[in-house]
């Protein structure tokens, strides 16, 4: 296997070891003769083209799946954690019960001590061995709680659900109520609070917001020990890779280096490729000359069976896949819209008595390309649906003269016609020049060779998508309106996407998480929070910049713990007994003190469900026409509403005096 690498310093911890590694799913295997070492800080991107064989390593990693031939090693006491694209997901939790999870043998540790704490209260046999026995089990199983970092994992499980995205009023509830998006959130913050010592993630990134992803950043370069991630997101792995495997033409190439400088490393490795395929070519050109000129020259026979041979010792050079980044695609010509394609005057949107956004007050002009930015849930493709009219909103919200506007989301994927094959798909809505073109087309989204004659109906979510994008590419329109349109892209293929939409003469909307995606596309940003949108002039990365983001770093910061320095948690030592015995007594008070915040927290959380829950039950039953103007149930539900917001606030007092204790403890 080949290695492109600095010198190293030092000998690094060995985290899992890679030996001869073959895999084989048909005729040609997928990757064979893999051999390597994943060390202890290693941040490694594990990059391919789609179906090159990235989720099956992974998948060899963890133990998932068993290679053909070669070994993993890991060892012993060595923790894997693996966040697949796709998992099977609980629905009997709510969102910090599934997430507590991590934190199981913390969990039973504290129920013996609780156990162990209760039975010293109650007896009095101060001066028997049985009860110094108990009191010293106490200690060391205390001592060992607090080194776990235990008296903090509350803490941790709350700063990394709200890095991710959720929300305190989330906590409690149900995960059968969140989309799988969310969900998958959560199986990250389990991943993430189990502190594995390997960590395998498969496009984690797929269902972030751009605050969840510079958390993400954070939290893996700061917090994490080794790191094998695969992902499309440009951004993200620069920010946290040092070391690149690249899994081509069946074999893994490691380049030790920062996924940027494996860019540069991989150009010039395929020159190399090329030169010496080139060369190869030639000989064997000029060695079937040879053979075929004298083949039946007596005089020669020697030489031509020479020949023979050394063309059958020959071992073809493989080059690497060709970059189909290097294509160029133009959106066909059309008509010019109005001078202002969107003009949005105090427009709302409502749920009930959920307000999605208000007072959205907006001018998008023609040629302008702006981003939609802000975390799930917040209104983005719901004001794209009022803009689309798909939907009843309040305000006034003009699309322009002579707009023809080109929309593409998740759910325009179903609509292709499932009869017809990909190529037929897109022959159907290619015009002019463009018809010869499409096989290239094709091949950039990942459509290339025999996929191309692939039935819609047997595609899968993604690869719809991405047809789905094809075909908008091609339709004459001056308007685009984007969804999140990178979600099923490889890196070369939103090269192209980007590309086309840059050369655009139209207007476009762009509601993506994607950094780099965004970086140059767009001069304008709106930010979607808080039930507001807030217009802000520039880049993506101006946008970013102008924001606090202080908290993503805090927070990240904190979910360090005290695991690292034991130190900090260890009793002060001292040579007088008694001195031991006070500490003892001290410690004890302010366990109790702790279990009785614990308590005010828990019942204040226990309120506080209740009256969400029956604000709920009223939401649905104002929310009847018949039921609308009932004062009985109106002031109901405002006076619940009184009562929770004063409850979340004493809850948060509680909270804040746990914190206190715990810290002090």
């Amino acid at each position: 296997m080949t290695t492109f690498a600095p010198q190293k310093k030092k000998e690094d911890k060995r985290m899992i070891s890679v030996e001869s590694l073959k895999v084989e799913f048909g005729v040609k295997p997928l990757f064979s003769g893999a051999s390597f070492v994943i060390n202890d800080r290693d941040r490694i991107a594990l990059v391919g083209k789609n179906g090159a064989g990235k989720s099956t390593m992974l998948k060899i990693l963890c133990g998932m799946q068993k290679p053909t031939e070669g070994q993993v090693a890991i060892p012993n006491g060595c923790t894997v954690g693996y966040l697949p694209q796709v998992m099977v997901l609980q629905d009997n939790t709510t969102v910090k019960e599934e997430a507590q999870k991590a934190f199981s043998d913390i969990r039973n540790l504290a129920g013996r001590i609780d156990q162990m704490n209760l039975e010293l209260a109650e007896r009095t046999d101060y001066e028997s061995e049985e009860y110094a026995e108990l009191v010293e089990r106490f200690t060391a199983e205390h001592d060992r709680y607090m080194m776990m970092g235990a008296d903090n994992y509350e803490a941790e499980i709350e700063r990394t659900l709200t890095g991710l995205g959720f929300k305190r009023e989330d906590f409690n509830r149900p995960t059968s109520e969140f989309s799988g998006g969310w969900r998958m959130r959560i199986e990250l913050a389990k991943i993430l609070l189990s502190k594995p010592d390997v960590l395998l993630l498969d496009e984690p990134t797929n269902h972030l917001d751009i605050q969840s992803i510079q958390w993400l950043e954070q939290f893996l370069v700061q917090s994490a020990k080794a790191v094998v991630l695969v992902s499309h997101d440009r951004a993200f792995i620069n920010n946290i890779t040092n070391r690149t495997l690249e899994i081509s033409c069946g074999k893994v190439i490691d380049y030790r280096v920062k996924y940027n400088e494996y860019v540069t490393l991989r150009k010039e490795r395929r020159e190399q490729q090329l030169r010496a395929y080139e060369n190869q070519q030639k000989e064997i050109a000029d060695l079937k000359d040879f053979i075929e000129r004298f083949r039946y020259k007596p005089t020669k026979a020697v030489q031509v069976q020479s020949r023979i041979k050394q063309l059958e010792k020959i071992v073809p050079i493989e080059v690497d896949e060709v970059d189909n980044s290097a294509m160029h695609l133009k959106f066909p010509p059309c008509l010019r819209s109005g001078d202002f394609p969107i003009i949005c005057e105090d427009v709302r949107k409502d749920y009930g008595n959920h307000t999605v956004f208000s007072n959205v007050s907006l001018t998008i002009k023609r040629g302008e390309k702006v981003a939609f930015v802000g975390r799930n849930g917040e209104g983005k493709s719901t004001l794209v649906k009022c803009i689309m009219n798909e939907i009843p909103f309040n305000g006034s919200l003009k699309v322009g003269h002579n707009v023809q506007i080109g929309y593409f989301a998740q759910n325009q994927a179903q609509m292709l016609d499932e009869d017809l094959t990909v190529f037929d798909t897109i022959d159907r809505v290619a015009k002019g020049d463009i018809r010869l073109k499409i096989n290239d087309i094709l091949g950039a989204f990942m459509f290339g060779g025999e996929a191309s004659e692939k039935k819609v109906k047997v595609l899968s979510g993604g690869e719809r998508s991405r047809l789905a994008m094809i075909r908008l590419l091609l339709s004459p329109v001056n308007f685009l309106i984007l969804d999140e349109p990178t979600n099923h892209l490889d890196m070369p293929s939103k090269d192209v996407l980007k590309e086309a939409i840059n050369a655009f003469d139209g207007t476009a909307v762009i509601v993506s998480h994607d950094r780099e995606f965004l970086d140059g596309l767009v001069s304008k940003v709106y930010e979607f929070a808080d039930g507001k949108v807030r217009e802000h002039i520039g880049g993506i990365y101006d946008y970013l910049s102008s924001i606090d983001d202080a908290s993503i770093v805090v927070q990240s910061k904190s979910i360090e713990t005290s695991i690292g320095n034991p130190k900090k948690n260890e009793p002060p030592t001292t040579d007088n007994p008694s001195s031991d015995k006070e500490s003892y007594e001290e410690r004890k008070e302010r366990m109790k003190r702790i279990s009785r915040a614990e308590k005010a927290v828990k019942e204040s959380e226990r309120k506080i469900e209740k009256m969400e829950s029956r604000l709920k039950e009223l939401d649905d039953i104002l929310c009847q026409p018949e039921n609308a103007s009932d004062m009985t149930l109106i002031t109901e539900y405002t006076s619940i509403k009184k009562a929770l917001d004063e409850e979340v606030e004493k809850w948060e007092e509680e909270s804040i005096k746990l914190e206190e204790l715990r810290v002090k403890n």
